[in-house]
């Protein structure tokens, strides 16, 4: 009788993971791979091994980063968490690791996200975001195009997941788009004429341009623009 499933001969997942207590209990535990990223989304496993792309992935999220994370500490509003954060909802049956993740000091003191501690306890070691973080940013590879688009943002949702932004830079036209909850679902926001598109988390709004390089490389710009009610 089998008791794992193997990938690519780097990552082995336990056949007894019938929940989301049972996931998250075994990506706490030293036996978690520490290569790839593996999401748990309505009792489906999902391990992607591709390596990041650079210029449609990787530069696109420092930038993302650089932005928010300028924001995030000139107004010391809470933190931002990138790359093997792990955030887990038991109202979106989720445990993913998303590309960019932001939760506030607000979020923290009212108990609507709880940092979760490492196994053995150490005092300011923490290993998982459990409940729902202000925002949520995935950008789409040619690996996670149904995942992005279908099966994480109605997670995010339920979880109640504040705003959610969704990048994919894979082909010519440069897709960036800001979500807010509404009564169902995620629903885009408008984006005015200059192209700007509110973010209530943040209180102000965002332009992502993009151009290319002497070496015909894209080069991102996440521009911001404060508003009225900053």
């Amino acid at each position: 009788m089998a008791t794992t499933v193997a990938f690519e001969e780097l990552i082995e997942v336990p056949m007894d993971l019938r929940s989301l207590a049972d996931f998250r209990g075994w990506a706490r535990s030293h036996d978690f791979p520490e290569r790839g990223r593996i999401d748990y989304i309505a009792g489906r496993i999902e391990v992607d091994m591709s390596p990041e792309d650079i210029f449609t992935h990787g530069t696109l999220k420092t930038e993302i980063i650089r932005v928010l994370l300028d924001r995030v500490k000139r107004f010391q509003l809470g933190h931002l968490l990138s790359d093997r954060t792990r955030i887990s909802s038991v109202e979106g049956d989720v445990s993913a690791e998303p590309d960019v993740v932001f939760i506030s000091r607000d979020s923290l003191r009212s108990g609507r996200v709880r940092l979760v501690p490492k196994a053995g306890g150490e005092p300011g070691r923490y290993v998982e975001v459990e409940g729902a973080p202000d925002l949520i940013v995935e950008i789409v590879s040619d690996t996670s195009v149904v995942k992005d688009l279908r099966r994480l943002p109605p997670a995010y949702f339920r979880a109640g997941v504040g705003e959610f932004w969704l990048a994919d830079a894979r082909g010519e036209e440069l897709l960036f788009q800001v979500h807010t909850p509404a009564e169902t679902a995620f629903q885009p926001v408008d984006t005015d004429a200059d192209g700007f598109q509110p973010s209530r988390v943040f209180g102000c709004a965002f332009r992502l341009d993009r151009e290319r390089d002497e070496e015909d490389h894209w080069v991102y710009d996440l521009v911001l623009r404060e508003t009225a009610d900053a």
